[in-house]
């Protein structure tokens, strides 16, 4: 998978999942540009990529207010001139629980930020793609995007959206050179889940009975499909949803 003199842009890319994949876009020679709400985690990732010799730099954006990311594929292609793979992965909740209970403001930062913020990416993404009519795009769902997920029955909603953009977007722009793929993560070990088994260390045990795997996902594994499905190497691959969840789903 050489990806020498290609351009990835990769949303929530200073933390987690988004940062192991702007490493892993970088591995493979991609010029990488990283875009989050916090300078200093995305100015790190961006001097770990030049430590090993790649180019990178970080915008500032809040992927789910329009203007920002307009801006920030603008800043992308006034950089490098391309872009030729995307993984949408930027994205916070609003609190969870009983839906009688969900509060409106936690219902439109869930949404805002899980799923109108893959919208808006995809939206400026493919106006520079088709300009160059080719390119690869990866949306970030979730497991709970192919099932329930009781606990906050929100953040799934947001994540089925998720997956029905993907596939309606991904039948739009095929015959135009643009793969539209998703991911659906189990349980990974991540800032947020570490942070959860801190306060509950005994939350582990059930979290894991759902993996068959017995243990948490690494963000470098999901880094790594990620990176598949933007390369060559998955030319066929469109409008799929691919779990990389340790045998989450098939419970």
């Amino acid at each position: 998978m050489d990806m020498h003199g290609k351009v990835a842009l990769v949303t929530g890319g200073s933390s987690g999942i988004g940062k192991a994949t702007a490493l892993a876009f970088a591995r493979r020679g991609a010029k990488v540009v990283i875009a989050s709400r916090g300078q200093e985690q995305g100015e790190a990732v961006v001097a770990e990529i030049k430590a090993l010799g790649g180019e990178a730099r970080w915008i500032q954006t809040d992927v789910s207010r329009a203007e920002q990311v307009e801006a920030l594929v603008r800043g992308t292609i006034e950089a490098y001139g391309r872009l030729d793979y995307a993984f949408n992965n930027g994205g916070s909740g609003g609190e969870g629980g009983w839906l009688v209970d969900v509060q409106e403001a936690d219902w439109d930062f869930t949404i805002d930020t899980y799923l109108k913020s893959v919208w808006l990416c995809m939206k400026f993404e493919l106006i520079e793609m088709l300009r160059q009519g080719s390119g690869a795009i990866v949306n970030n769902s979730s497991v709970d995007g192919q099932r329930a997920f009781p606990w906050n029955p929100v953040y799934s909603a947001a994540k089925h959206g998720v997956l029905g953009l993907t596939k309606s977007a991904a039948m739009q722009y095929a015959d135009k050179g643009i793969r539209i793929n998703a991911i659906c993560p189990g349980w990974i070990r991540t800032p947020p889940v570490e942070d959860m088994l801190k306060h509950n260390p005994d939350a582990e045990k059930g979290m894991l009975m759902h993996q068959p795997i017995g243990r948490f996902g690494k963000p470098e594994e999901v880094a790594e499909a990620v990176v598949w499905l933007c390369s060559d190497s998955a030319s066929l691959i469109v409008g799929t949803a691919l779990s990389v969840d340790g045998g989450y789903l098939i419970v």
